[in-house]
């Protein structure tokens, strides 16, 4: 499948990866740094994500100056009985949907959040302790910050995420399936969905008249299968070579790909939890590479 080569993008998680598993952000290099690289690696695009100490105009300049665009960034949420963290996340909600109307792009991921200490990340991947009045909560939750999300002008699209309250593919179609596609979009990140077990293809066509923009993501299938199979924590099977670059691995990219409608205009975001590559410099010049054989 040939897509628009402005219309991939890539979130450069290769640059935070910590050594247990997890992520770090103060293990970035500077933004300055990421964008060179990205840009020389021939990608056009980044997921947006300003900088808590820059504005969204100055992201904004920063990215133009090194030939780079926005595409679509990401927003957590938890799950809380709290009122003041509810309206926390909400204020989140409020305020990417505005950094993301500056930056001009017109969707935006929205995703449950996890913590390490998650039942979902000592147990990932399987629905661990499912719950049905739990899982209401969560699609009320994601159809209410959508709510916020869409009265900034902004798409928001369910992103289904392995450690979270939502990440098997029954969970995805109950969310898809009980709040309206007027409220909320679908944003299917493949590797995720595949890690759970899930026919991310058939997602694809089942839903195709909702998918905004999705998250392409390469594994090792075998390994994901035998680390749910023997129970193996989040970062555990992370750290074992869960993840690779796009075409590294055994997952069927193309197939993913090629369930989209034919007219999709959505981004494509390229995401490497955790590089197979020595350095994550590596990691996105793959990348780049990548882009530039489906383009």
């Amino acid at each position: 499948m040939k897509i628009r080569r402005d219309r991939i993008a890539i979130n450069p998680l290769q640059w935070v990866a910590s050594p247990d598993g997890w992520i770090d952000p103060s293990l970035a290099p500077s933004l300055d740094e990421q964008l060179r690289t990205i840009s020389e690696a021939g990608l056009t695009a980044v997921h947006s994500s300003v900088p808590a100490d820059m504005t969204v105009g100055d992201y904004a300049r920063s990215l133009a100056h090194h030939g780079l665009s926005a595409a679509p960034g990401y927003l957590p949420v938890r799950l809380s009985d709290d009122a003041a963290e509810k309206r926390q996340v909400m204020d989140s909600a409020a305020r990417a949907a505005e950094h993301h109307a500056v930056l001009g792009v017109p969707t935006m991921f929205l995703a449950m959040g996890m913590a390490k200490d998650a039942p979902r990340v000592a147990r990932p991947a399987v629905g661990h302790l499912a719950d049905r009045d739990r899982l209401e909560r969560v699609r009320d939750l994601l159809a209410e910050v959508a709510g916020v999300i869409g009265a900034g002008g902004i798409t928001p699209a369910f992103h289904p995420h392995v450690g979270t309250w939502a990440e098997t593919e029954e969970e995805t179609r109950f969310v898809l399936d009980t709040v309206d596609a007027s409220l909320l979009a679908f944003g299917p990140d493949m590797g995720h969905l595949a890690w759970a077990g899930a026919d991310t293809a058939q997602l694809v066509r089942d839903y195709a008249d909702r998918v905004a923009s999705v998250h392409v993501k390469d594994l090792q299938l075998t390994l994901a299968e035998r680390a749910r199979s023997e129970g193996w924590d989040y970062r555990r099977t992370v750290l074992a070579g869960l993840w690779s670059e796009p075409g590294q691995g055994d997952a069927d990219v193309d197939g993913f790909l090629g369930a989209l409608p034919e007219d999709f205009d959505g981004w494509l975001i390229v995401e490497v939890d955790r590089g197979a590559q020595a350095t994550p410099e590596d990691s996105v010049r793959l990348c780049g590479a990548w882009a530039a054989a489906h383009t």
